[in-house]
């Protein structure tokens, strides 16, 4: 019953994995030679890789939901409908989705005249900060509409999950106590903390206003948004493993 659940976490941790290692090696050496720059085609290649992973990851997170959904509400067709086959299409479609958005964005971008610098106010590549060196008005539109369309796609990703965790607690708390509802909640509950974690940085990072921008909280907003999330997941999809738990209460 479970090993679509762990197919499922092993891609994200997999998608966890590479995005963190997108930004934080190449923050690391520039921090330990002083040496800040980054080449074009550098830049290039770290928005690719790390919209690429982000994205698909928040696609997965998207099937996890439906996983989840089908599990606690239609429990007796969960091997009809998430059977090995089905598992590998949603995750094949997840990355491939993530590659090609990422594909769109990178090209995108870097199709857009840039002539304003080339100071990135960054620890890594974003493609908002790649756009604020642009001169070509119509370019960055185009580039804005492309933003407003993925908005629009990760908005309905959220109702989505939003509403499939709404139908999963109604179902879990007409449960009967003796019945025990710890363990519908011991799966759900995990994937809903990495859901909000990714959503709130994001917002956070991308929508602050203005008047907050400086520096200092550029780079805690940066790290919180790139590093914080890919670190954390991984020991938060962990959080049923009793294993994990027993070493986690020795350690402390």
């Amino acid at each position: 019953l479970h090993t679509p659940m762990y197919f499922f976490l092993l891609n994200l941790s997999v998608l966890d994995l590479g995005s963190i290692s997108t930004t934080v090696p190449k923050a690391m050496a520039n921090a330990l030679t002083g040496n800040r720059s980054i080449s074009y085609l550098g830049c290039a290649t770290q928005i690719f890789f790390f919209v690429f992973l982000v994205s698909a990851e928040y696609f997965l997170l998207t099937v996890k939901a439906y996983d989840r959904y089908v599990a606690i509400c239609q429990p007796l067709h969960y091997g009809t409908l998430l059977g090995t086959r089905a598992c590998a299409h949603m995750a094949a479609a997840a990355w491939a989705s993530g590659f090609l958005y990422a594909l769109l964005h990178t090209v995108n971008t870097f199709s857009v005249p840039l002539c304003q610098g080339n100071a990135v106010g960054r620890f890594f590549c974003e493609v908002p900060h790649i756009l604020k060196l642009s001169c070509s008005h119509s370019d960055y539109l185009r580039e804005v509409g492309l933003i407003v369309f993925s908005v629009s796609l990760f908005f309905l990703c959220s109702v989505f999950m939003f509403m499939s965790y709404v139908v999963i607690f109604r179902a879990v708390l007409r449960i009967p106590l003796e019945q025990g509802r710890h363990k519908p909640f011991s799966t759900c509950l995990p994937h809903l903390l990495v859901v909000s974690l990714v959503i709130s940085t994001g917002i956070f990072a991308n929508l602050k206003p203005p008047s907050m921008s400086c520096p200092s909280l550029d780079l805690v907003v940066s790290v919180l948004y790139s590093v914080v999330p890919p670190a954390v997941n991984p020991f938060i999809y962990s959080l049923r493993n009793q294993e994990l738990k027993d070493a986690l209460r020795k350690l402390i």
